[in-house]
């Protein structure tokens, strides 16, 4: 259900922030499954419930591939959050998101 916990890490994420596939890895202790992650946004069938938008690489950088209209769909659903992208690429130490364990 790998799929699944992926899925409900993005729910985690707050209005303006995002994080990296290897973040999604490290909150679900498979540090090293960073593109597993990837493969399990890619598969996401709701991108209204489960926002893969905020999901970028370890530099900052939108996909290439995202599913839901390409790196211009994800950079304007990002833009409509606050979240400012400069030649498809997102400031980490400003927008990423702190998650920490309770």
């Amino acid at each position: 259900m790998f799929k699944d916990d992926v899925l409900n890490v993005l729910l985690l994420i707050p209005k303006g922030k995002v994080l990296t596939y290897k973040d999604i890895a490290i909150i679900l202790n498979k540090p090293k499954a960073y593109r597993a992650v990837g493969n399990a946004l890619h598969k996401n069938e709701n991108a209204k419930i489960y926002p893969c938008y905020k999901v970028v690489n370890n530099e900052g950088m939108l996909a290439n591939n995202y599913a839901f209209g390409g790196k211009e769909g994800q950079r304007k659903l990002l833009e409509e959050e606050g979240i400012e992208v400069l030649n498809y690429k997102v400031d980490l130490g400003k927008y990423r998101f702190k998650y920490e364990r309770n």
